[in-house]
């Protein structure tokens, strides 16, 4: 090894050194979801990111700085879209996605696997991954924003067996969310037959005159309305030091 490709390894080191530590500070002030929990725009920003760190760390002809900076206003983005989401969920909708109902009540629905850009193979492999070898035994299965499969099996075949025992089962639904950052979800609520009145009503006999101390309120075929609270003004803590 000659003495200038040496020199260009001094070089590479302290560089990629530095690049590691600022990625790792700017995933840090993105949040935790950007590495546990990827939606199509966090992978996006997250891909980009990677490319600014190598190509600033390989290539000798594009300043250092500018590479920096590329990295910096990709992170400022993802955290701001992160910000705004969270108080938004019409952006939530559009920026993060929302989730797809592929098979209901038992039923493959064809149009939302098309809609997904899924294919029968894509679903039987996410449906084996969960641990679920025969589609009929599913009941639900929703595709999240961030690809995953989430499955709910049908009563027969929940994890008790009560199908082993002989136990006859209340057939399983959905549960829907009818309060979500404050913000009624009429469309939910709809799908369950119930109206704005009816909710208010049920509010006000748990104590609520209006939704703002209410993060999420979700209601089941049951009727059975289960609400939760707000709770910002809690000192967040670390379960784990």
């Amino acid at each position: 090894m000659d003495k200038i490709e040496m020199n260009e390894l001094l070089i590479i080191i302290p560089k990629s050194l530095f690049a590691l530590l600022f990625l790792f500070l700017v995933t840090k002030m993105i949040g935790k979801k950007q590495v546990s929990e990827l939606s199509l725009f966090d992978y996006t920003i997250g891909l980009s990111i990677g490319n600014f760190a190598a190509e600033i760390i390989v290539n000798s002809d594009i300043p250092y700085i500018y590479g920096i900076v590329a990295i910096f206003t990709f992170g400022i983005v993802a955290y701001l879209v992160n910000v705004v989401t969270m108080k938004s969920i019409t952006l939530r909708k559009i920026l993060i996605g929302t989730p797809t109902i592929i098979i209901q009540n038992g039923k493959l629905l064809e149009k939302n696997l098309k809609k997904s850009k899924m294919d029968i193979n894509d679903l039987l492999e996410q449906t084996r991954i969960g641990g679920f070898f025969d589609i009929n035994e599913i009941e639900y299965a929703i595709l999240e924003a961030n690809g995953k499969l989430s499955i709910m099996p049908k009563a027969e075949n929940a994890p008790l067996t009560p199908k082993d025992m002989q136990v006859k089962m209340n057939k399983k639904d959905l549960v829907a969310n009818v309060i979500i950052d404050s913000h009624i979800m009429i469309d939910n609520l709809n799908q369950m037959n119930k109206d704005i009145e009816w909710l208010e009503k049920e509010l006000k006999v748990k104590g609520y005159r209006d939704n703002d101390k209410i993060l999420l309120a979700t209601l089941d075929i049951n009727e059975k309305l289960v609400v939760y609270e707000k709770n910002s003004n809690l000192e967040p803590h670390n379960v784990l030091e």
